[in-house]
């Protein structure tokens, strides 16, 4: 029986179910089995992801049980995969891209937060873009799952927080929270992106990758291609997003100060995501400030 490697979160579960039930209807298979695996992002919950270990926190221990052989593939929300993997893995499946926008709990909009009103994020992306259109406006760490954040939001801990419209849809939670336009507040790379992982070589890869959506896989690596040339980690406030219009592949980027107030950002078209993702990083370097581009140096 196929095995796939999964985070225990709600939101983990119903993307592993997701990629299993288009398994099953693309191979005939009766079943696959889905793996849970604890990882330490999980298990840490009170401080930011960038103080403990990055994204690699979400990955490791799937990296782990996929090398072991414990299971033949791994499901991941791409925007929590890091930029440079281990040699021996492969992306191997893009499911269709959802909602890229984020949504906004406990306000109508950015603007109509109350003045000095208090945020909780987890996202340097989110902090640093607030704080470039509200300067009044504070934020505070929030980590946890859904339905976590949106008790303590309930709870008064805050008086609104930003979650990706993408899980919150595949959650069933259709009405949580308002759609912030794209105008607005661009997304993380890689964000309403669910991938599959298998080993580089080995039957498993072909195997997950009849279930690809080659749309999402292009855009993704074009936003992941922008990530690797920027040497961004979890340090570095990055918003990111490509999609094919007229037939060009467009990514639109933007690079932050931590606190928002410094900001570059750009757009550019190509044929080839590797090499677009790639381009505009270089153009976005060298047009930053001093202070954004420090954030990025390797």
């Amino acid at each position: 029986m196929f095995r796939l490697g999964t985070r225990g979160s709600p939101l983990a579960l119903t993307q592993a179910g997701l990629a299993r039930d288009a398994l099953m209807r693309a191979h005939g298979w009766a079943d696959v089995e889905i793996v849970v695996i604890r990882t330490t992002g999980d298990r840490v919950q009170d401080r930011a992801l960038a103080e403990i270990g990055g994204k690699a926190l979400w990955t490791k221990e799937l990296d782990r049980a996929l090398l072991a052989g414990e299971v033949d593939a791994c499901v991941h929300s791409m925007k929590d995969v890091e930029t440079i993997r281990p040699a021996a893995i492969a992306i191997a499946a893009m499911l269709p891209r959802a909602d890229v926008r984020d949504r906004l709990i406990g306000a109508d909009s950015v603007a109509a937060l109350p003045r000095n009103a208090v945020v909780g994020t987890s996202s340097p992306r989110r902090a640093a873009q607030l704080g470039r259109l509200r300067p009044d406006v504070r934020t505070t760490l929030f980590r946890g799952n859904v339905d976590t954040r949106l008790g303590k939001l309930a709870a008064g801990d805050v008086d609104a927080t930003l979650l990706a419209a993408a899980g919150l849809d595949r959650l069933g939670r259709h009405d949580t929270g308002a759609p912030v336009p794209l105008e607005t507040m661009l997304p993380a790379p890689a964000q309403g992106a669910v991938g599959l992982e298998t080993l580089r070589d080995g039957p498993a890869r072909a195997l997950a990758g009849a279930i690809d959506d080659a749309e999402t896989g292009i855009a993704v690596r074009a936003e992941r291609a922008l990530l690797a040339g920027l040497g961004g980690d979890c340090h570095s406030p990055i918003a990111a997003l490509a999609f094919r219009r007229d037939g060009a592949l467009l990514l639109s980027a933007q690079l932050l100060s931590a606190d928002g107030r410094e900001c570059v950002e750009g757009q550019m078209t190509g044929a080839d995501p590797d090499a677009l993702g790639a381009a505009l990083a270089q153009d976005l370097l060298a047009r930053a400030p001093a202070t954004v581009r420090a954030l990025f140096a390797r």
